[in-house]
């Protein structure tokens, strides 16, 4: 009898978004071609898949805005780059895997709205898994800093304060409750308030000390296939441990291990669910000899499929010695 033929394997549509609106610190607009340098793609496509690069998205101009309420620094030039990436992510999304490199974390505002649109065009529901030292569900009115990537997750979840930074209101948001967060350390008081009241589901690191990444990361899995849902994930560079990844301005000490991090990635492949990935928060002026590029792209590969045994030996620095 002969052997079932294996499925095609998706096409990788890779797309640089070099964002740094959202943020204090500069240099995460460097990002996605830090990622280009460190391999991504050739790592990829060494793993048997097809990859396009579609370049860098640049945000299309829009006109200026009424001031709103409370503190949102950059608000409109944070709606020009959602308002562009969201179609853009819709369209990428309906013809293979999406990987949107940032970038900050304020381009998963327009990420996930346009995955959320694509997944409920087939009939589907979408999860997010938030890897993250931060929840990012401020508003305008709780945050104390004003930095909008702190308020992604608020905005793709419909919250009203967030509104204008879309076209039209969102058709699609995703449901609070479908967004598992894991690895945080750091939350504003104000913001754990709207956390608690929209029933967003948090694995703090307390949680993963406790009790380990399996069990609650397979708690998601096992409720996105029990409904058939599609898994977005988005992966902050400081939800690792700044030993691990110093590339990040936002750095919070005791984070994810290497073997955690990569653990999840594996679970996640071998889930088969996930439909698109956001690598963000990379700033390449704050790494070490690109320490931190190198390991977002082994943790890609790993979600991917990539497995220890074909995990290439990373070259060693250079060695110092006495004289």
């Amino acid at each position: 009898m002969p052997a079932p033929e294996k499925a095609t394997p998706p096409t990788i549509h890779l797309l640089g978004v070099p964002v740094q609106d959202g943020t204090h610190e500069k240099g995460c607009l460097m990002g996605p071609d830090a990622l280009r340098t460190a391999g991504l793609r050739d790592t990829l496509e060494g793993l048997g898949f097809d990859c396009v690069d579609h370049g860098n998205l640049s945000p299309a101009a829009i006109d200026p805005m009424p001031a709103g309420k409370g503190n949102a620094l950059q608000f409109d030039a944070i709606a020009s780059w959602t308002r562009t990436l969201a179609p853009k992510a819709y369209e990428m999304a309906k013809n293979g895997f999406p990987l949107f490199m940032g970038g900050d974390h304020s381009l998963s505002m327009g990420s996930v709205a346009g995955m959320a649109r694509h997944a409920a065009e087939e009939g589907r529901e979408l999860f997010v898994l938030w890897l993250d030292a931060h929840t990012d569900f401020n508003t305008p009115l709780t945050s104390e800093s004003g930095n909008m990537h702190g308020m992604s997750v608020a905005a793709f979840c419909g919250l009203p304060e967030l509104s204008g930074l879309y076209e039209a209101p969102l058709d699609h948001p995703v449901n609070p409750a479908q967004v598992h967060m894991m690895g945080i350390r750091s939350i504003d008081q104000k913001e754990r308030d709207l956390l608690r009241r929209h029933h967003v589901k948090i694995n703090d690191m307390r949680v993963l000390d406790e009790m380990g990444v399996i069990r609650p990361l397979m708690e998601l899995i096992d409720e996105v296939k029990s409904r058939n849902a599609m898994l977005h994930v988005s992966l902050d560079v400081d939800f690792l441990d700044p030993e691990i990844a110093p590339a990040v301005g936002t750095t919070v000490p005791g984070g994810a291990t290497l073997r955690e991090a990569h653990l999840i990635m594996e679970l996640l492949h071998e889930s088969g669910y996930v439909s698109s990935l956001d690598l963000v928060e990379l700033n390449p002026f704050l790494d070490h000899r690109g320490k931190t590029a190198e390991l977002l792209t082994d943790l890609t590969a790993s979600l991917f499929g990539r497995t220890i045994f074909d995990r290439p030996t990373r070259r060693p620095g250079p060695r110092h010695r006495s004289v």
